[in-house]
């Protein structure tokens, strides 16, 4: 038979028509909705997504059917009634296409959000919580993790990937471990299904979660924001570091002797080092002809017959900046930046009884590098067997170069975050935030004073849901402890986070006790979610009686020499932890000098004192970056935030 090819064509063109036409009517549900979704118990839980403009929709969920309209530009939306929590359920929705969800949970919807210390994933603190992670299956704990992305031409109505996990020992390991100790306290508190959004960015400072209309009071910031919705700008300038970082890191491996030939690379077990000096490990090099660039690091050990033939892992604390490690020859692990801790995994097969050698490549960015004091060094095999590898190593300078050139973290600049990571996310209707950010606003605490409260309620206002409660973390303590009392950036920081507490419906977690002073990343978790508990408890689930904070200062009033305090947040009463004396409160007089000061709870109420001070002004308590052995609780055991009494 003899085709007709000109109605061949023709019926083709009108299938891909039909085609086409019915893949424009489809529904589309955003990124959130989806299976195993949470959602909002109570009222006004919406579901929403796109399809053609008047495209009918159909959703049936617990046996209520809810039938809604496409609007002109395609978006709809129907409101659920009053949700009970539980589950899990289906959901189908229909329109020229179906849709079936399935392993839906009706619970609570907490927002993560902040910087790294929210972002931190139970898979760095597997090591601290092994039990946890073990007995972690709870299907009514779930994350959702946003992708990290941004922004800054316009809100994004959707998310680029990303879905719903429960709670197991494998998934856990990616969930952000202060949400999954609060999601824990709150499901076995309450009972029912906690779902958490991690929107969260390690680095990322305040104004980068701001939408453009909270910005606007931020002039200098719209103006960074501004140059960055020009595409070819960010390709400029991500063009330019590129090539400046790749022309750095070429340089210092093409200057570098130990890299030089494959004979006498400098990790090889073969390799001389018997005229290198020594140096103890941990601790920094302070030669001044080192500067930046890369020192390598050699330790001979000897392994005993019983440590062989089994897999180890090789703990090297943190190191300043990066690192590149080898063990008997073979390269065991590399490592970029300071932050994460080095657990490197020794393969079965690689040591061998009697002499081994460890060599490490530290390249450093700036200035002083090495082995971060108070840090585990050691090799520990399987069944527990340790080798401590503290103390003497050999060194020798590498490449010395110039100061690696600075990278712009555009994912950092203004409102972009927000556009990316939390405007597609407005239409889910949420129990609350928890908020763990302000390392990267730390130089800018005056300006933070005004920026955090713009922020809560900038996000308020756009999820429409009237003043949700707003729990945040309150910077913990870090760097090394002085013995005098002095000025402190990281306190004024904290300063205008307990200032925020004026905003309604907020809570502050203190945690200048559970940190510690040689990293940024306190891998205590679990008592920051228990704390965060509390909190909840008393704004999110109308708890009144329970005490969520540690005391909080109030009022002073002097009285001859002495200074007395008052405290909101008492509890049963104040307390000094561990001993009957209180420490880390100064004072001074007209001259403004603080001198450590004597400090007794009397009833509900602090006395401040010294014998050199005979006029007192002022006082200050835990003002510090690490105000070491600071003692003053309430009797719930709730640490008092950090506070001056002058401006």
């Amino acid at each position: 038979m003899k085709l007709n090819i000109k109605k061949l064509c023709l019926a083709v063109c009108c299938y891909v028509l039909m085609i086409s036409q019915a893949a424009l009517c489809a529904v589309k549900l955003p990124r959130l909705v989806s299976d195993g979704m949470v959602l909002q118990r109570g009222d006004s839980t919406k579901i929403w997504g796109w399809a053609d403009p008047g495209e009918e929709i159909t959703i049936d969920f617990k046996e209520q059917t809810y039938k809604t309209i496409a609007c002109e530009n395609g978006e709809w939306a129907v409101t659920l009634s009053e949700l009970s929590a539980g589950g899990p359920y289906s959901m189908t929705i229909n329109a020229e296409n179906h849709i079936s969800l399935k392993n839906i949970m009706i619970g609570d919807v907490w927002v993560c959000s902040g910087q790294s210390n929210m972002e931190l994933t139970m898979d760095r603190a597997k090591y601290k919580y092994p039990e946890v992670i073990v007995q972690s299956k709870n299907p009514a704990i779930r994350q959702f993790l946003v992708p990290d992305k941004y922004n800054f031409k316009e809100p994004q109505q959707d998310l680029s990937s990303g879905r719903w996990e429960s709670a197991n020992p494998k998934t856990i390991l990616g969930f952000t471990a202060v949400g999954y100790f609060f999601a824990k306290e709150l499901n076995e508190k309450y009972n029912v299904p906690v779902g958490l959004i991690n929107a969260a960015l390690g680095g990322s400072p305040a104004e980068a979660w701001l939408s453009e209309d909270a910005l606007k009071q931020f002039p200098h910031y719209i103006q960074t924001a501004n140059k960055y919705k020009d595409d070819n700008y960010i390709k400029e300038v991500t063009e330019k570091d590129q090539a400046a970082a790749n022309e750095w890191n070429t340089a210092i491996r093409k200057k570098d002797p130990g890299l030089a030939k494959d004979q006498t690379r400098w990790y090889k077990t073969s390799y001389d080092d018997s005229n290198w000096p020594t140096i103890n490990v941990p601790g920094y090099w302070t030669n001044p002809n080192i500067g930046p660039g890369s020192v390598w690091f050699r330790k001979e050990f000897d392994v005993p017959e019983s440590m062989t033939g089994k897999p180890a892992k090789l703990w090297l604390g943190r190191i300043v900046d990066g690192d590149e490690t080898y063990v008997n020859g073979k390269k065991v692990g590399e490592i970029t930046y300071e932050w994460p801790p080095r657990i490197y995994d020794i393969s079965a097969n690689l040591l061998k009884t009697g002499k081994n050698i460890i060599a490490v490549r530290i390249i450093s960015n700036s200035g002083r590098g090495g082995f971060v004091p108070d840090k585990p060094y050691e090799l520990v095999t399987a069944d527990g067997q340790s080798i401590d590898l503290k103390g003497p190593w050999k060194y020798k300078l590498g490449a010395k170069m110039p100061t690696r050139p600075s990278q712009t973290f555009i994912r950092w600049k203004p409102i972009g975050l927000y556009n990316a990571m939390i405007a597609p996310l407005l239409n889910c209707k949420i129990k609350g935030v928890i908020w763990y950010q302000g390392e990267s606003n730390a130089d800018r605490a005056q300006e933070y004073q005004k920026l955090f409260p713009v922020l809560i309620a900038d996000w308020r206002e756009k999820w429409n849901q009237g003043d949700f409660p707003f729990l945040y973390i309150q910077l913990a303590n870090f760097m090394e402890a002085k013995d005098q009392p002095s000025e402190s950036g990281w306190a004024e920081l904290q300063e205008a986070q307990l200032k925020t507490l004026a905003v309604p419906n907020t809570a502050m977690v203190v945690t200048i006790d559970i940190g510690v002073w040689n990293d940024i990343h306190p891998l205590n978790k679990q008592d920051v979610g228990k704390r965060l508990t509390l909190a909840a408890q008393n704004l999110a689930y109308g708890e009144k009686d329970v005490v969520y904070s540690g005391p909080i200062y109030q009022s002073m009033k002097i009285d001859g020499n002495k200074i007395i305090l008052s405290f909101s947040n008492i509890g049963t009463g104040l307390a000094a932890k561990g001993c009957s004396e209180l420490k880390e409160f100064a004072i001074a007089g007209p001259d403004k000098k603080f001198l450590w000061a004597t400090a007794e709870i009397d009833g509900d109420k602090v006395l401040v004192s010294s014998d050199k001070v005979t006029n007192p002004i002022a006082v200050r308590y835990a003002w510090a970056d690490n105000p070491e052995g600071a003692n003053l609780y309430n009797k719930e055991g709730l640490p008092a935030s950090p506070f001056r009494t002058d401006e």
